[in-house]
């Protein structure tokens, strides 16, 4: 095959792996024309699987010449194809997502870069990242009709469930992350719906986040730290009897009639001094 295979020591070649972005070793990248093609190759690494890639590799190449070649067919087309052939542009990072049963203690959980195929450059991890969502307890994403019914009635100061959702957490150098400490107040939600008694346990948390600086030998990590506090929030609605509104209304009209009263004796005592 008009291939050829190089290999590059990047102990010795540093600047140039940072300029390509090799953020592990052994990287395996397919270049065509000077220009890497992403993404960098992550399947079986036996000669089999090597082989069956590189002839898929040179198929798509002759294939998008005679793309080129084809007079019928517009640079609009031809780039759709050159796309499609592409696929997805591969991000460097990754997602991270599903459900972790914990105790009601404090405790922590962290995420860091591994890989059983790879030797990571500690130097170069860049532990940027976004929290989509984090929630405690039953899960905010697809909350079921009780609870959508319960959580109208709720007042926005006691809607802190999902505090630091969709919040950008960059770092702009080597050997930092940052750490998030989280303080987790359980809150009972006891709402009187026409007669019908709701009662339902959530999770609130406050959140603090500060950059901590890690050593040249340390792999940095997001770390979630959390605290269970031990004090609770009980948000309860509770509707008024009829006769505490004719309580109010009798208030209002003894305060309006007394007021007007002393409104009445002034004015007299004014005008009956001037005419004296």
């Amino acid at each position: 095959m008009p291939i050829g295979v190089g290999t590059i020591d990047c102990v010795e070649n540093g600047d140039f792996c940072r300029k390509q972005r090799v953020l592990a070793f052994p990287t395996l990248r397919w270049y065509h024309n000077q220009e890497a093609v992403s993404p960098d190759y992550k399947m079986d690494r036996t000669v089999g699987a090597l082989v069956g890639f590189a002839q898929r590799k040179l198929e798509m190449d002759e294939r998008f010449k005679n793309w080129q070649s084809d007079k019928t067919a517009t640079k609009d087309t031809i780039d759709a194809r050159a796309r499609a052939m592409q696929g997805r542009p591969e991000h460097p990072g990754c997602q991270v997502s599903g459900h972790l049963m914990v105790n009601r203690v404090p405790g922590n959980f962290h995420i860091e870069a591994k890989s059983k195929s790879h030797n990571l450059n500690a130097a170069m991890t860049n532990l940027t990242h976004k929290v989509n969502h984090l929630s405690f307890g039953e899960s905010m994403l697809t909350p079921s009709r009780k609870f959508k019914r319960i959580l109208k009635q709720v007042p926005d100061q006691h809607k802190q469930f999902n505090s630091i959702d969709d919040t950008l957490f960059l770092t702009g150098e080597f050997h930092q992350a940052y750490h998030h400490y989280i303080k987790v107040v359980s809150t009972h939600l006891n709402m009187a719906n026409n007669g019908d008694y709701n009662a339902m346990l959530v999770y609130q948390f406050l959140e603090q986040s500060q950059i901590v600086h890690y050593e040249d030998i340390d792999v940095p990590d997001a770390r979630f730290s959390y605290d269970i506090s031990p004090m609770s929030v009980v948000v309860q609605k509770e509707s008024r009897k009829w006769y505490d509104y004719m309580t109010s209304i009798c208030a209002i009209i003894g305060g309006t009639f007394t007021t007007l009263g002393l409104i009445d004796a002034s004015l007299y005592k004014v005008f009956k001094a001037k005419k004296h």
